[in-house]
């Protein structure tokens, strides 16, 4: 329990910080299209590093512990998060946002009563897969820059070709990204009413 501990608390601070930078910049992408220009050649390139190429890089920037592999985690949730949030203010009904503005919304209000109720399920789903695949980076993290999560037990278990160690540890995983899912979702609902 306290090797999974370890991971969730890795796995939310960033998730968290994914939330944090991909929103604010999938709303910047999607309403200027001179952002969504200078930076998507960035963002998809960002994509072709592999996670364990930039782990060893982080941990000489960023030193070991929990900060390190929330930035790992971040990365990797940050994508599918931004990708969501664009498509679903990209995808907003035309005529609704005309009406509203013809209303005399602003563009504060048009964002808070319009686009983010509307887009939200598109940003949920978003924020479902990454909150999902943050599991990942923070196991990621801890095979490479060390920590006491499950990642850490795995690469012991690893050593000491303890199968039926490692068998239980990714069913763990696997229970824990579950479990993650449908924590999310239940959330979605309670905001989607």
């Amino acid at each position: 329990m306290e090797y999974t501990w370890q991971t969730v608390v890795e796995s939310a601070a960033g998730s968290g910080l994914g939330v944090a930078v991909a929103l604010p910049l999938g709303y910047l992408v999607a309403r200027s299209t001179l952002a969504s220009r200078t930076l998507q050649p960035y963002i998809a390139a960002s994509q072709a590093v592999p996670a364990v190429a930039i782990a060893p890089l982080l941990a000489l920037w960023a030193g070991y512990g929990l900060l390190p592999i929330a930035i790992l985690c971040a990365l990797l949730v940050f994508f599918p998060m931004l990708v969501n949030t664009v498509l679903g203010l990209r995808e907003l009904d035309r005529d609704v946002l005309n009406a509203a503005r013809v209303d005399g919304v602003g563009r504060w209000g048009m964002l808070r009563h319009i686009e983010f109720p509307l887009a939200l399920p598109s940003i949920l789903a978003g924020v479902r897969t990454g909150c999902t695949l943050s599991i990942t980076g923070a196991v990621v993290g801890e095979f490479v820059m060390g920590g006491e999560g499950l990642g850490q037990l795995l690469a012991v278990q690893r050593g000491q070709a303890d199968t039926t160690g490692l068998f239980v540890t990714l069913l763990t995983l696997v229970l824990l990204a579950a479990v993650t899912h449908g924590t999310v979702r239940l959330a979605e609902r309670a905001v989607a009413r």
